[in-house]
Formats: structure tokens, C-alpha cells, sequence
């Protein structure tokens, strides 16, 4: 995802791993720094910082030695290791601390997957248990309610500008698992089968792959553990919910997905959302006539090796020569999707 000049740029200065600096936020989601220690020739890497000035410690420092394509990989792994682990250890956090001090303790996008995880592990108990589930639900309804209040006497109050972003992220993420709530008691939903359940997005931490597993109806998609940083969210309406229900169930036969829409309506940012809720990085591309099928494929290469999504915008403005091409590379890549396979030719 970075231009020739930027890799000649990075290529050239292969002894002195911290001239990667200006480049990282290209080839992450939201990496804008590593930390690198005081020293101006150290190796070591201990935490990675976001745009946001959001600081992580990795779980263990790695070295930047070698080519720099060689631990720019041991980076991705690090960043995915600490943040699975990151999670996991805030899931028993959260049941024995005070949900605010919780909320300010952790970073924000552990914040926003746990509270996602434990909303939905308590909404199932309650239609799980044995006695009326419908009447169970609105409770735990009123408690959210009284959680939500308490958040907004915090945003009312003094925080800093981390924990603000962290509480407001929140917040949006609660009005809506509210208003869930709300429909399902309004519905009399009385089971974990029910469709109103079924088509939301719902994280499950799963024990037996030891990860956070993302279901939304029958498709069930590994959350990714792509740092973001402190991320604002979108507001989400029933429309948002009904276009997510769309990719995850298109993703999860190996198809993409294609919003149509007036300009404007939120087509592009729907899906940059829908990735950030499942961890994954997903790379904005502005399709124009001037696009060849060697640009397309040089895409198509990268995001497949990195299990990013890509999101071409404009993608009607391709000549109709190119687009046959296009959908040959997609259809390679789709068979090799469906055929699960770890390698596959693509583009000789």
C-alpha cells in the first residue's frame, strides 16, 4: 500500500530501522509510531503509539533486525498477539471492576470489544434462563439504561482527552445495544434463536480457539486484532444493521460486497465501520478510468497476503476493457477462498 518512491525511500535507509517512522500509518490501521526507547540507534521495540497519542505496550519487545519486510512482519505479530491477549485479560477485569474504573483503565478498542462480548453473554443468559425471559431482559434493560447515565455523568465531568474518546465510543456503541434491547422485549423474544437476536452483530469469546469469534444470523467471522487506536464509531440505525447483515453473510461464502446508494449517504463509511468493529484493516481505494489491471493486481496481491479489506470507491468509473480482467484477479481469488487453500497462483 505504499508508493514505489515511499518503499525506494524506505529501501535506502534498510540500516536504520526508525526511518520506517513516517511510513508506518500506510501499512497499518492506525500504527503512527513505534517506540523505539531514548536511544536514536536502538532496536528494540516496546510499544506501539497511535495517531491518537494512544500508547500500547506490546506484550513482549521484538527486534528490528534483518530486512526491514522481515520485521515489519515481526511488528504485524506482535500487534496481534498483544491485543489478543489484551483481550482476553480484560474479559475477567470487567466482571471484577467498576465498569467506569474498567472503562479508564484499558484502551479503547479492548474497551469497546469486551463491552461488546459481555453485552452479549448477558443478554443470552437472560433468554437462557428459566424464568420469564422477556421480563429478565427488560431488567437488564433498565440496568443498561442506569450504565449509560453513569457515562454520561463522566463525559459531563473532567476527563482527558483519551478516556473522553474511549466514554464517547462507548456510549454510541450502548445507545444501540439499548435500543435492541428495547425492540426485543417490545418483540417478546423469548429465545436465542429468535431472528430479532440472530441478525446482530454479536462477539463471543470461544475457548476452544481461544479467540473472539464476531456471528451475525448463520456467518461467523475471527475478529482481527488490527490496532486501531482511539476510534470514534459510527451512530448505527437499522439500515447500517441490515447493510452489515449483507457483508458478513457475503463474506461468509467467499463474495464481496457492493452498497449502492446516492453519493453521500454513507456507502464508504459503513463498511470502514463495520471492519473496525470486527478488527480488520480495510484500505480506501479510489477507483478512475486511468486504472490498469497490473494496479488492480498489485491490490488484489497485497490484500490477499494480508487479510485487509479493500474498498473501492467509484469502482464503475473503471474502463470496461480493464473490469474483464478485474473480474478474472477476483475470481482467482475467490476460488481460492472457497477451496480453502493457503497459497494460491495469482497473476503468474
Amino acid at each position: 500500500f505504499l508508493s514505489n518512491d515511499e518503499l525506494l525511500e524506505i529501501l535506502s535507509q534498510a540500516r536504520d530501522p526508525q526511518a520506517v517512522q513516517p511510513h508506518l500509518i500506510k501499512c497499518f490501521d492506525n500504527i503512527k509510531r513505534l517506540d523505539f526507547g531514548s536511544s536514536p540507534t536502538s532496536i528494540e521495540i516496546s510499544a506501539m503509539t497511535s495517531q491518537e497519542g494512544e500508547v500500547v505496550p506490546l506484550s513482549k519487545t521484538i527486534k528490528a533486525r534483518g530486512n526491514v519486510e522481515q520485521w515489519l512482519t515481526t511488528v504485524e505479530e506482535a500487534m496481534l498477539r498483544t491485543l489478543r491477549e489484551r483481550v482476553k485479560a480484560a474479559l475477567p477485569e470487567y466482571d471484577a471492576t467498576p465498569r467506569i474504573d474498567w472503562a479508564k483503565a484499558e484502551k479503547t478498542q479492548i474497551v469497546l470489544t469486551v463491552a461488546n462480548m459481555v453485552w452479549a453473554r448477558e443478554v443470552e443468559a437472560r433468554l437462557n434462563g428459566k424464568h420469564g425471559a422477556t421480563a429478565a431482559l427488560d431488567k437488564y434493560r433498565k440496568v443498561a439504561i442506569q450504565q449509560l447515565e453513569d457515562l454520561a455523568m463522566q463525559v459531563g465531568g473532567e476527563l482527558s482527552k483519551l478516556e473522553r474518546k474511549t466514554f464517547v465510543a462507548l456510549i454510541t456503541g450502548d445507545v444501540h445495544n439499548r435500543d435492541i434491547m428495547a425492540t426485543m422485549v417490545d418483540e417478546k423474544v423469548d429465545s436465542t434463536h429468535s431472528f430479532t437476536w440472530q441478525m446482530q452483530l454479536r462477539f463471543y469469546w470461544d475457548t476452544e480457539e481461544d479467540t473472539c469469534h464476531v456471528r451475525q444470523v448463520n456467518a461467523v467471522q475471527r475478529y482481527g486484532y488490527e490496532y486501531q487506536g482511539a476510534c470514534s464509531r459510527l451512530v448505527v440505525t437499522p439500515l447500517t444493521d441490515r447493510c452489515w447483515m449483507t457483508l458478513t453473510g457475503a463474506l461468509h461464502v467467499g463474495l464481496g460486497g457492493s452498497p449502492a446508494g446516492p453519493a453521500g449517504t454513507g456507502k464508504t463509511e459503513s463498511v470502514k465501520d463495520l471492519a473496525k468493529g470486527i478488527g480488520r484493516q480495510c484500505v480506501v481505494f479510489n477507483c478512475s478510468d486511468q486504472l490498469d489491471y497490473k494496479m488492480m493486481g498489485k491490490l488484489f496481491s497485497g490484500v490477499a497476503q494480508c487479510g485487509c479489506w479493500t474498498c473501492l470507491d467509484e469502482f464503475n468509473r473503471i474502463d470496461i476493457e480493464v473490469l474483464s480482467v478485474v473480474a478474472q484477479q477476483l475470481l482467482t481469488i475467490r476460488q481460492a477462498l472457497l477451496a480453502h487453500s493457503d497459497t494460491f497462483t495469482f497473476e503468474g
